[in-house]
């Protein structure tokens, strides 16, 4: 009777473990799995992975009428920091003089250091104006070693709270591996 309440609790003691490794990815939602990384998104967000313009991958938000002209986005950028003695806090004042030098109109709405998994990220969500475009954007970035990962949703202003639930829960998805 002794052994098997003992193999009771081991097989409990097994799958509290098992279910404990899960990366909980909701129904009806698809990850990228890198060497270095992962992420979740929802079935209906179009993946271009390898991405553009040196992105690791873009992933596209549907569009919300045939008139959007923008497709809202969330993309990764890995930066190789080797040559840079950069540690997060560094890191993020370089990021923040470039943001207000490069986009136009800059409004920082959030910026704060946080951490999840383990891990110290900066979040930070500001509105710019780019070309035409009003556009609010969620950053999120990690310093790990001598390698920075920069994941930005970027949305039209007036898109944003739209889709800024599954946008959230997208960028709380990533994992740094």
């Amino acid at each position: 009777m002794k052994t098997l309440k003992l193999i009771g609790l081991f097989i409990l003691a097994i799958s509290i473990t098992v279910s404990g490794q899960t990366n909980n990815v909701p129904a009806g939602w698809e990850s990228l799995i890198k060497d270095d990384f992962s992420i979740s998104h929802p079935a209906e967000w179009e993946l271009d992975a390898p991405g553009q313009m040196g992105t690791t991958f873009l992933i596209f938000t549907p569009l919300s009428s045939s008139e959007d002209l923008f497709r809202d986005n969330l993309n990764l950028l890995v930066q190789d920091l080797s040559d840079y003695d950069l540690d997060l806090k560094a890191y993020t004042e370089l990021s923040l003089n470039q943001i207000k030098t490069i986009m136009a109109d800059v409004k920082i709405i959030e910026s704060n250091t946080l951490k999840a998994n383990d891990r110290d990220y900066h979040k930070l969500i500001y509105t710019a104006k780019q070309g035409d475009y009003n556009l609010k954007f969620e950053q999120r970035w990690w310093v790990v070693g001598k390698t920075a990962y920069v994941l930005t949703f970027t949305c039209e202003e007036d898109q944003f709270d739209n889709f800024n639930v599954a946008g959230a829960k997208v960028l709380d998805s990533f994992r740094i591996n």
